[in-house]
């Protein structure tokens, strides 16, 4: 098995990689990291392809005698970026496996914005079988052209291939940082925008936990998965190839996290305090069902242990928190 990845040197990237190269659990596969902006230390197994993914002669020298794709490459709201990373990107990617005479699966991540994840309302669990639904936004409609895309190369190519659909991906500290008041808050919402100025520094002194509530005061439930176990599905989807055969599975919590039990718990917990903030968002639940019965695949963190990993992570003075957009 030889396998590329495109978005190497991502959380995701370099996690799965680590977890190919360090493991056994697919032996004696190699790996060949495509990268542009960075580059990750050179190992055993590990091959560096340098190159942009919308020129198709980079993309083509990358293909070189691959057998599977993981296609992790991305833009957020980037719109001078985003239509050559992941509309011509990925069109260069499955034209070239659709030719190759190597190629055996294609595993693209996609993500919950496609499916608008809380800026809509859901009143029911949102499966595969959903529509696309996309927020405002360059970065989420690009989520619903890749999945498409994919698609219509199953029903005009049979290309053997997969979507997994992830939500917010935490690892390390990023829970934690996802829960404060403070500039250094990690995606949205700004919970320091949504308060006065003041409010906002004195609940980022003390600590204190944001409740988002919904429109109708309720909190909202909202979908996360831990790196570990997005990890684990990808490893899955390629050791289960004729189960994953052009499927799209949700690969998330077994239950999204609600905002007042995440609070609750931190209070239990940690004695931190907490403040309701009502915003216009929605929940949304996304069923993984599919996934643990095909796949065989379970989640292995939880909310409280989501919530422990977090906040018992002590981060390394080399390694600053630091978001990468464009990857």
């Amino acid at each position: 098995m030889n396998i590329l990845v495109t978005g190497a040197t991502g959380k995701v990237g370099r996690a799965f990689i680590d977890r190919i190269l360090d493991g056994d659990e697919l032996p004696g596969a190699s790996i060949r990291a495509f990268c542009h902006n960075r580059v990750l230390p050179e190992r055993a197994r590990l091959e560096i392809a340098r190159g942009n993914l919308s020129v198709r002669s980079d993309v083509e020298a990358a293909l070189q005698d691959i057998t599977h794709v993981i296609h992790l490459a991305t833009c957020k709201e980037t719109p001078d970026d985003v239509i050559d990373v992941t509309v011509k990107g990925l069109f260069w990617l499955l034209e070239g496996c659709r030719s190759s005479a190597t190629f055996e699966q294609f595993v693209l991540i996609g993500g919950d914005a496609g499916m608008g994840h809380f800026f809509y309302p859901h009143p029911i669990p949102v499966t595969e079988t959903q529509g696309h639904s996309a927020y405002p936004g360059c970065y989420a409609l690009s989520k619903v052209l890749e999945e498409v895309m994919l698609e219509q190369y199953y029903i005009q190519y049979d290309l053997a291939g997969c979507c997994l659909r992830a939500p917010w991906i935490m690892e390390k500290d990023d829970f934690r940082y996802t829960l404060t008041f403070g500039q250094d808050v990690f995606g949205g919402p700004r919970w320091c925008d949504l308060v006065e100025p003041e409010q906002a520094a004195d609940y980022a002194a003390r600590g204190t936990i944001p409740i988002m509530l919904d429109s109708g005061g309720e909190p909202v439930k909202r979908n996360f998965v831990h790196l570990d176990d997005l990890v684990s599905a990808m490893v899955a989807a390629l050791e289960k190839p004729d189960k994953a055969h052009q499927e799209t599975f949700n690969i998330c919590m077994d239950e999204p996290v609600d905002y007042r039990d995440a609070g609750n718990y931190l209070t239990e917990s940690r004695g931190l305090s907490t403040v309701d903030v009502p915003t216009e968002f929605h929940s949304t639940w996304l069923d993984n069902s599919k996934a643990r019965f095909l796949l065989d695949w379970r989640p292995r963190v939880d909310l409280q242990q989501l919530i422990d990993l977090a906040w018992e992570y002590e981060r390394p003075g080399d390694d600053p928190r630091t978001i990468w957009y464009p990857g």
